[in-house]
C-alpha cells in the first residue's frame, strides 16, 4: 500500500526523470519552461560558457544536442527525500559538430554527474550538480599536458 508522502517522490523521481529525458536525451528545449520554476536557482556555475539560471540549461542542452546530436543521458540512480531528489546519469553521444572549439571526431564522448534538484509543487526551483568536466575535456583533447 503506497501512502500520499510516497506518491509524492515517486512523483518528484518522475518529474526530474522526465524533464532530464526530454530536455537531454530528445532535445525538447522547451522542457526548461515546463518543467523549471521561474525563479529557479542553479547554484553551480554555468557549463561551457551558458548563460547563468534556467536559460544555461537550455543553452548547455542546445549546446550538447548540436554537436552529438544522438546525444542521451542514461539514469543511473534516483534517489528522493522530502522535496529533494538526487540523480546520478551516465550521458553520451556521437561527436559530429563543434564542441567547445572542437572539430567533429566521431568518436563517443561520455558525461557522467549527479544533480541534485529541489522541487516544489509540480516545478523544479533548485539544482546543484556535478559533472566529469575534466573527463569531457580529456576527451576532447582539451586537458593540460
Amino acid at each position: 500500500m503506497t501512502t500520499p508522502a510516497t506518491e509524492r517522490l515517486d512523483q518528484n523521481k518522475r518529474l526530474v526523470d522526465t524533464f532530464i529525458q526530454e530536455l537531454f536525451s530528445k532535445g525538447d528545449l522547451g522542457a526548461v519552461d515546463r518543467y523549471l520554476h521561474p525563479d529557479f536557482v542553479d547554484h553551480d556555475p554555468p557549463f561551457a560558457g551558458a548563460p547563468p539560471g534556467a536559460e544555461g540549461l537550455r543553452e548547455a542542452a542546445r549546446m550538447m544536442r548540436n554537436a552529438l546530436p544522438d546525444w542521451h543521458s542514461d539514469l543511473d540512480q534516483l534517489v528522493a527525500e522530502a522535496d529533494i531528489v538526487v540523480e546520478r546519469f551516465t550521458a553520451s553521444g556521437t561527436h559530429r559538430g563543434e564542441l567547445m572549439g572542437v572539430a567533429p571526431t566521431g568518436e563517443t564522448l561520455v558525461l557522467s554527474g549527479i544533480n541534485i534538484f529541489r522541487i516544489d509543487g509540480d516545478r523544479i526551483v533548485e539544482r546543484w550538480g556535478r559533472l566529469d568536466e575534466l573527463g569531457l575535456f580529456r576527451q576532447l583533447g582539451l586537458h593540460p599536458a
